[in-house]
């Protein structure tokens, strides 16, 4: 499940003017793995996005690659 969180590390750090504050943790429970995503206050809306697109477009992504790695998975944006 390692994949995952370097996935949303990697997008989140494309996306960002603070890469070096991305910071992603992975929480492994019975059925879901939780994904969080911290990043710098002043990238906050990058992730985001208008409308919350990006944010859905990530949790997308995030949702294709789990459901081909057999796992079910969340991903929380923390601030």
């Amino acid at each position: 499940m390692e994949e995952l969180r370097s996935l949303i590390e990697v997008m989140a750090k494309a996306l960002v003017d603070f890469p070096d504050k991305v910071n992603v943790a992975q929480i492994e429970g019975e059925q879901t793995t939780v994904i969080e995503l911290k990043v710098a206050k002043e990238d906050l809306g990058k992730v985001i996005g208008k409308e919350g697109r990006t944010a859905r477009s990530l949790r997308t992504i995030l949702s294709a690659v789990s459901t081909k790695l057999r796992k079910r998975s969340v991903l929380e944006i923390l601030e």
